[in-house]
C-alpha cells in the first residue's frame, strides 16, 4: 500500500478551507448532526475486499477531487443503519406533526397519507434499509425504501414530487413552483456566495423538491462533513478500500475540540470520480457507528429516463401536498383555549455559543415555559412516551431541566424554555446554562 501523509495541523487549515468550500454547501457540525438525527442515517460497516494500491495523495488534494467531481448521473444500492440510541420509533412517526397514515383526529379518521415523507421518512431514523437510488441531473432523482414486501418511492422529476407506498397504495403528490419561489427568496444570499451549491455543479443523488433536500447517498453526508474542515479539525488521508467493487481513498475527519459527540467521520472516495461511495459517522463514546451510509452496488451511466416517470396505480388514493398542508398536523398549544398552531416562526433566531464541533444553539421556546409533562395532554401520547423515555433530569444556576440524548445530539431545556443543542456532551450543555446566568 501506498504511504499517506501525516495528519494536517492548523497552519494547513487556510489550504483545506479553499476546497470544501466548493464541496459543501451546509453548516457543520451542527448539521451533519441534525441530517443524522432528522433522516436517513447510517449503516452497519459494510463489507469491503482489501485495500486497493493507489497513488499518494494527500488530505488537500483528496478534498479537491471530490469538489471537481462533476457526478450527476448514477444509480445503485445504498445500505444505511441508524444508531442514534433512540428508542423504536414504530407507529411514533407521526406523533411529531408531519402527517402520515399515523396521524389521526381525536374521531379516528385518518387525516393525513401514508406516503408523506414527512412522516414516513421519520420511520429511517432508526434500524437497517436498503435504498435504491439513481439521479440524472438536478432535476431528476428517485429514493425507493426497499421492504420485505413492499416499497416506498420519493420521485423527482421537473417540477414534479411524488411519493408512492406500495403497503397502503397511497400516493402523495407536490409540486415545486410554490417552494421552489419562497425557497429562492431565503436563500440568494447563500446561493450566490456558495462555489459549490446545485446551480453550479448539479446535484450528486440528494432527493430535493418537496422539504428541502434528503440525504440518499454517501455524498449528501459527506458535503456536510467537509463544511466541517476548520482550524478545530484534523484532516488526513487514512489509507484505501474497495466499497461496491470500486477502489477508493479513505479520508478521516477528527475535531480537536473536547465536548464533542462526534468522534471521528470517514469518508471513502473513489479514486476514479472522487464521489463519495461510504460514510461512517463513528460517535466520541465508542461502539458501532451513529451513521454509516454506503453504496452495495453503483453505475455511474445515465439512468433510462422511464426510471423517473410514475402514475399512480389504479385505486390509489392520491393526496395533494396543498389539501392538507394547513390542516395544523403540527403540534398545538393545547395548553391555550384558542387552540392556536405552532409555527417554527414561533422559535427565535438561535444564539450560537463556541465555535466548531463543540457548538451549541441557544433558543427560546414560545411561550417561556418548558416541556410538557405527562398528563398534560399537550402531545400526542407516543411523543410523550418518548421524551419521557429519553429525559435526564438536571440542575444549576440556571435552575432545573431536563436533557435529551441521543448517542449523536443533546439538548437541555430547562424549565423556563431555554433550550441548548448541540452534538456536545450532557456536561458540555449543563456548562453553557451556567454560563449563560
Amino acid at each position: 500500500m501506498a504511504p499517506y501523509e501525516p495528519e494536517k495541523d492548523t497552519s494547513e487549515a487556510g489550504e483545506l478551507r479553499a476546497g470544501r468550500r466548493k464541496a459543501a454547501r451546509y453548516a457543520v457540525p451542527i448539521a451533519v448532526a441534525g441530517v443524522a438525527a432528522a433522516t436517513i442515517g447510517l449503516v452497519p460497516a459494510l463489507a469491503t475486499s482489501g485495500d486497493p494500491d493507489l497513488p499518494k495523495v494527500t488530505a488537500q488534494e483528496l478534498i479537491e477531487k471530490i469538489a471537481a467531481s462533476d457526478t450527476q448521473q448514477l444509480s445503485g444500492n445504498v445500505k444505511i443503519s441508524t444508531d442514534l440510541g433512540l428508542p423504536s420509533m414504530g407507529g411514533m412517526a407521526g406523533g411529531f406533526g408531519g402527517g402520515g397514515g399515523a396521524d389521526r383526529g381525536e374521531d379516528g379518521e385518518d387525516k393525513g397519507s401514508a406516503a408523506d415523507p414527512k412522516s414516513k421518512l421519520m420511520e429511517l431514523a432508526s434500524g437497517t434499509h436498503t435504498l435504491r437510488v439513481a439521479a440524472d441531473g438536478p432535476d431528476k432523482q428517485k429514493v425507493s425504501v426497499l421492504g420485505d414486501a413492499s416499497e416506498y418511492s420519493v420521485i423527482h422529476n421537473g417540477d414534479e414530487v411524488w411519493a408512492y407506498d406500495s403497503a397502503s397504495n397511497e400516493a402523495y403528490h407536490a409540486t415545486e413552483k410554490g417552494a421552489s419561489a419562497e425557497k429562492g427568496a431565503s436563500s440568494e444570499k447563500e446561493s450566490s456566495s456558495e462555489k459549490g451549491s446545485s446551480s453550479e455543479k448539479g446535484d450528486k443523488g440528494g432527493l430535493e423538491g418537496h422539504d428541502g433536500e434528503l440525504p440518499a447517498t454517501p455524498a449528501d453526508f459527506a458535503e456536510q462533513a467537509l463544511k466541517a474542515v476548520d482550524d478545530t479539525t484534523s484532516v488526513k488521508v487514512d489509507g484505501t478500500a474497495q466499497v461496491a467493487g470500486r477502489d477508493a481513498y479513505r479520508l478521516v475527519i477528527k475535531p480537536k475540540q473536547s465536548g464533542s459527540t462526534v468522534g471521528q467521520i470517514t469518508v471513502a472516495v473513489d479514486e476514479k470520480t472522487g464521489t463519495p461511495l461510504k460514510f461512517t459517522l463513528t460517535p466520541a463514546s465508542g461502539g458501532a457507528a451513529v451513521v454509516d451510509a454506503g453504496f452495495t452496488k453503483v453505475d455511474f451511466d445515465k439512468p433510462s429516463a422511464s426510471t423517473f416517470d410514475f402514475t399512480p396505480p389504479k385505486g390509489t388514493k392520491v393526496t395533494e401536498a396543498d389539501e392538507h398542508g394547513e390542516e395544523g398536523r403540527d403540534f398545538r398549544d393545547k395548553g391555550g383555549k384558542d387552540g392556536q398552531k405552532f409555527d417554527k416562526g414561533d422559535l427565535n433566531e438561535p444564539r450560537i455559543i463556541g465555535e466548531g464541533w463543540s457548538t451549541i444553539a441557544e433558543l427560546k421556546l414560545p411561550g417561556g415555559q418548558g416541556l410538557p409533562t405527562a398528563g398534560s395532554g399537550d402531545v400526542p401520547p407516543d411523543a410523550q412516551k418518548l421524551l419521557d423515555s429519553l429525559g435526564d433530569q438536571v440542575d444549576g444556576k440556571f435552575g432545573s431541566g431536563t436533557v435529551f440524548s441521543t448517542r449523536l445530539i443533546n439538548a437541555l431545556v430547562t424549565d423556563d424554555g431555554t433550550v441548548y443543542v448541540g452534538a456536545v456532551t450532557k456536561d458540555a450543555l449543563v456548562k453553557a446554562a451556567n454560563d449563560a446566568h
